[in-house]
């Protein structure tokens, strides 16, 4: 099986699930049709399957139009009636080619949100809004205590597990994670190499599961030092409560400029 990116938008990434066996494919949030039906003449591939990780048009917007033009089945929230031709919630599976996918409720970004997980030898994870490197998706409509067990549920999965997430904020991601985290001398080193690969126009993701629970804030707000910056840059106490030191990281990323 292989992953890979097709650039949408101003940041988003489609991810394409090719077998070197198989002239099908599969697509992750295709937002834009155009993209993937490009990518599909170019190559000579079918798509055959779709997976919708939340209802967000940059995440959908390609749905209606692909499913007309290929019949393609669509796996996803069960309310997007009109898209999904196969509603799944937490625990269900689907079968990519040789490979079971796992579906994982991870509402916060979104109720509606799914992330679809693979244990194969090297474990997948595409994980939609909710888990960017270095950082998470706001919370626009769940809640703190949601979008914490989203992140301790990521954080149970083998440590080897590579992310797929669907946006490439990881600089802007890390420009956060280093004022709460100064001196993370595994974070300095990673955020060197993501701004080597972004000046080559090359993504940063995917990304390890180890990597995220070293480097990411809101895997580590347990950790003292990061729940002492958050509380400054917000002018508030610290907090011994789980959920609310993940508010606090979280509220302080959404006013960090």
């Amino acid at each position: 099986m292989t992953i890979l990116p097709l650039p949408a938008f101003q940041d988003n990434y489609i991810w394409i699930i090719e077998d070197k066996d198989s002239a099908h494919v599969w697509a992750v949030d295709p937002g834009s049709a155009k993209v993937v039906k490009q990518y599909c003449q170019k190559h000579q591939k079918t798509l055959v399957g779709i997976l919708i990780t939340h209802h967000h048009y940059d995440h959908t917007g390609g749905v209606a139009e692909l499913k007309q033009q290929t019949y393609c089945r669509v796996y996803g929230p069960a309310h997007l009636t009109e898209l999904v031709t196969h509603p799944v919630i937490e625990g269900d599976h689907i079968e990519i080619f040789t490979e079971n996918f796992r579906v994982i409720a991870t509402p916060g970004h979104t109720l509606d949100h799914l992330c679809y997980f693979s244990a194969q030898e090297t474990p997948i994870l595409f994980s939609g809004d909710t888990l960017f490197k270095g950082g998470c998706g706001r919370i626009m409509e769940g809640t703190p205590a949601q979008m914490l067990k989203a992140m301790e549920k990521i954080s149970s999965l083998p440590d080897n597990t590579l992310i797929y997430c669907t946006h490439e904020y990881t600089l802007a991601n890390y420009r956060f994670a280093l004022s709460l985290d100064p001196k993370n001398k595994i974070l300095l080193e990673s955020n060197t190499i993501s701004q080597d690969k972004r000046s080559h126009n090359e993504p940063t993701i995917p990304t390890e599961l180890s990597l995220e629970k070293k480097t990411n804030p809101f895997l580590r707000t347990h950790n003292k030092t990061i729940k002492m910056y958050a509380s400054q840059q917000l002018k508030e106490d610290p907090t011994e409560d789980s959920v609310a030191a993940f508010s606090q990281v979280r509220r302080a990323k959404d006013s960090f400029s």
